[in-house]
């Protein structure tokens, strides 16, 4: 067995899932088109065990893309240099093919908070994310992506759109971005805008995966639409079509289906995959 997993330079463009460890002996006996897995960073930073077994084996013949969800790369303070760390051995380890992380901050001095918080697009917040990236990337040694976030709401004080300040990171950091076409769904639904305008705006040229995945409807206090991004459901056909007009955008891309709670069965799971690469064959 091989200390570590082969190298896949790129991610194919092609479709992959969300790994989840109940879906391990059926993506081996029958992925269907997946090509590429999804893992997320903070499930893999311990020593070895069956994670780390599972994981290489299905990196024997699926690339793998690393996702990180506690690096908080908009919080205020510093960058946690003990995640930092077994971040890094992670990478190190895995060697996949990408590395993303989230537009969010999710730390508070000391303390974590288990959730991805929204940020003032500001000249203050380019400098704190642009600083946080360079260190990101400087101490893995690669290019990572940045995450378009859900928003609920916006903030007053922002001084330039969500697509200009994405574009103003990539400029000043040769960050890549991942594009979650669901969480565009979300944020124009919540926020009365026109997802087909953000993507329009979107610098597509940066995009190293697309996402899709399921959201929750929901009211807000004005009986007004609002939608959670949930991960724990199909996908809507809403999003579907804004993917079909994301692609015409992108041309041939990665594409990873999302479905982190309320996992199915590994049919339902498929057979989302399966459709997501009749729309890229399109």
């Amino acid at each position: 067995m091989r200390d570590t997993p082969p190298r896949f330079d790129d991610l194919p463009n092609a479709i992959g899932v969300g790994y989840k460890p109940q879906h391990f002996s059926d993506l081996r006996a029958d992925p269907g088109p997946v090509a590429w897995l999804e893992v997320h960073a903070e499930n893999y930073m311990g020593d070895g065990g069956r994670p780390h077994a599972q994981l290489r084996a299905l990196s024997q013949d699926f690339a793998l893309s690393v996702h990180g969800v506690g690096l908080s790369i908009g919080g205020e303070g510093r960058l946690d240099p003990d995640h930092l760390a077994r971040l890094k051995r992670l990478c190190d380890w895995a060697q996949p093919a990408r590395f993303s992380e989230h537009l969010a901050w999710s730390t508070h001095g000391s303390e974590f908070l288990n959730d991805l918080l929204p940020l003032p697009y500001t000249a203050a917040t380019l400098q704190t994310v642009t600083d946080h990236i360079d260190q990101v990337q400087n101490l893995l040694g690669r290019q990572m992506l940045l995450e378009n976030p859900s928003s609920y709401l916006a903030f007053a004080e922002s001084t330039m759109s969500e697509t200009d300040f994405l574009a103003e990171v990539t400029a000043r950091t040769g960050c890549g971005l991942l594009l979650d076409v669901n969480n565009v769904f979300i944020s124009a639904t919540n926020l009365g805008q026109s997802a087909q305008a953000y993507i329009d705006a979107f610098p597509t040229d940066k995009v190293g995966e697309i996402h899709v995945g399921g959201h929750d409807a929901d009211e807000d206090s004005h009986g007004a639409p609002l939608l959670i991004d949930s991960h724990g459901r199909e996908v809507a056909d809403p999003v579907w079509a804004l993917l079909a007009y994301t692609l015409q955008q992108t041309g041939p891309a990665p594409v990873l289906v999302e479905w982190d709670n309320d996992v199915p069965d590994w049919p339902t799971l498929r057979a989302e995959a399966c459709r997501a690469s009749e729309m890229l064959a399109a």
